[in-house]
């Protein structure tokens, strides 16, 4: 009897309402700010297509060795293109489910829209550099990885990119830190 209610209630709390109520369907932004929204969401999309896009071509490329110049066509130039693609579509993915987080939950804002936007750029950076650095003699024999595993080793990079960046800043602290 009581079950049923509180099973109920349960359900309605899991429901995402963005603090709603039902019925209550027009956007909380003024012209201007869906506007500028609307930019970062093209934006976001556009950079998503061209580096699907880029994968492909440089797939392409991969198999078919069409570049004739002994580093692009090399398989270590290929795996840290990827790294860098995998780590760009992961700050994207995160980029973009910040956005309509933000946008839905009401607290997106114009002060956010450079994070979003260099976000991606620095999360390629940082996948490329992790898989260069692990493919260096730095660590046992430093094996180049292939060109899935530097992909996915990059997404994951470029997801967590932001937390990632913050760590190493702490770690940066801690090792360079001048003994006062």
């Amino acid at each position: 009897m009581g079950n049923n209610t509180d099973s109920a209630e349960k359900t309605d709390k899991k429901t995402p309402t963005d603090g709603r109520k039902e019925g209550q369907w027009e956007t909380r932004y003024p012209k201007e700010a869906q506007k500028e929204i609307n930019w970062e969401k093209r934006y976001i999309i556009i950079l998503m297509l061209s580096i699907a896009f880029l994968g492909i071509a440089m797939g392409i490329q991969c198999k078919c060795h069409s570049v004739n110049h002994p580093f692009l066509s090399s398989h270590k130039f290929h795996s840290f293109f990827f790294a860098w693609l995998g780590g760009t579509l992961g700050g994207l993915v995160f980029a973009g489910k910040w956005l309509y987080h933000s946008v839905a939950n009401g607290f997106w804002n114009q002060d956010r829209r450079l994070w979003r936007i260099l976000t991606p750029h620095l999360s390629g950076t940082l996948a490329l550099i992790i898989v260069v650095i692990f493919s260096s003699d730095m660590f046992q024999g430093g094996q180049t990885f292939s060109i899935f595993k530097s992909c996915g080793i990059g997404f994951l990079v470029g997801y967590f990119s932001d937390n990632a960046i913050g760590k190493l800043s702490e770690l940066a602290n801690v090792f360079f830190a001048k003994n006062g």
